[in-house]
């Protein structure tokens, strides 16, 4: 086991507070939306990368730019275009003259990309070669341009948005491609009540004012840590079942995987539920991820990471519904699953009623 500090303790409370501090403050900018906020803080804590969904008009841009406010980090955003260049991303080097020697010569003009939390809005509308760009950069923190190797500085913490309407002119992340985000966060429409009070925020000339919570050291250190925290062989293997049970040849695997998967998860799958726990559990002031963690990041883990068959497609099934039957099918100490024969015959029942309001 992990031996934690007195000074890491302290941390992790301070975390803690700062998290139920800044759920207060953009209560007072951003109506609803508490999950979405959730799983991207729970994402930046453990030094993934997230892929928004929603249309348009839901206050993505907000509620990230607000957070980065909060957090004392660096935003920028990058609207995804088909003639976006990967060096309109990553910077690119121009000829210049040295104020001293008079000498012209080239030197590193920066990109956008290096800020510490960055919007790529609308990515499935750049070409293949941009979009490639971006994924160096989320998985080894750092650019080479003109073969230099640029590191960049951190946290850093890519939020993709994708416009589930419009597909006309857009390059599809290829699955390889989605499998580096840790998240895949469905952002719905608001409720009536959420919905009326957005109305009435955004229609008056209040402006609330947002304070520190955190320090970048402190949000790197706590990174650290949760990479050093330990978890109990039980969640482990938890964790590893979910992902494992996705594909049609693991042994043990239930038949609804056999039947509405084409491709299961990979291991990332397993870590990203691993590293989501414990930022999870952090975030609540806990030392130690529990089965109820892993459970909760299920869907947004292993949404984006299953493909389904041609069954699950004619009979309506999606990603959710097949993590929610696993989430009935594996078992755990505090809950109770649902026998398998039990969870066919619910989601027949459901089939059956889509089917007959078509």
């Amino acid at each position: 086991m992990t031996t934690i500090t007195a000074d890491e303790k302290a941390l992790v409370k301070k975390i803690e507070g700062a998290y139920n501090a800044l759920r207060e403050a953009l209560s007072t900018k951003i109506v609803g939306q508490e999950a979405v906020l959730e799983e991207l803080l729970i994402a930046l804590f453990s030094g993934g990368h997230c892929l928004l969904v929603g249309v348009p008009g839901l206050a993505k841009t907000l509620m990230i730019r607000s957070t980065a406010e909060l957090l004392d980090l660096d935003f920028r955003r990058i609207q995804f275009t088909p003639d976006l260049m990967p060096s309109d991303i990553t910077g690119t080097e121009v000829i210049g003259e040295d104020p001293e020697t008079g000498e012209r010569g080239f030197h590193f003009l920066d990109g956008p990309i290096f800020s510490n939390i960055i919007l790529a809005d609308e990515i499935n509308r750049s070409t293949p070669k941009t979009q490639a760009a971006l994924m160096e950069a989320m998985e080894e923190a750092q650019v080479t341009v003109g073969g230099v190797r640029h590191v960049l500085a951190q946290p850093f913490f890519v939020l993709a948005t994708q416009n589930p309407i419009e597909q006309e002119g857009t390059y599809p992340l290829p699955t390889a491609q989605l499998d580096r985000f840790m998240f895949n966060v469905y952002v719905d429409y608001p409720d009536f009540e959420e919905e009326r009070r957005i109305i009435k925020l955004t229609t008056t000339n209040y402006d609330a004012d947002l304070k520190i919570l955190l320090s970048r050291d402190e949000i790197n250190e706590a990174i650290a840590l949760i990479r050093r925290l330990s978890v109990p062989e039980d969640i482990m293997k938890y964790a590893t079942h979910f992902a494992r049970f996705t594909r049609t040849k693991e042994p043990g695997s239930p038949s609804f995987t056999k039947e509405w998967v084409k491709w299961g998860a990979s291991p990332r799958a397993a870590q990203a539920l691993i590293f989501g726990g414990k930022a999870r559990a952090m975030l609540s002031g806990r030392m130690t991820p529990n089965h109820a963690d892993v459970r909760a990041l299920a869907p947004a883990v292993l949404r984006h990471r299953i493909i389904t068959s041609f069954h699950a497609d004619a009979e309506g099934v999606t990603t959710d519904d097949i993590v929610d039957q696993l989430i009935q099918f594996i078992p755990a100490p505090d809950f109770e699953p649902m026998p398998e024969s039990k969870q066919k015959t619910f989601m027949e029942k459901v089939i059956a009623f889509f089917r007959k309001s078509d």
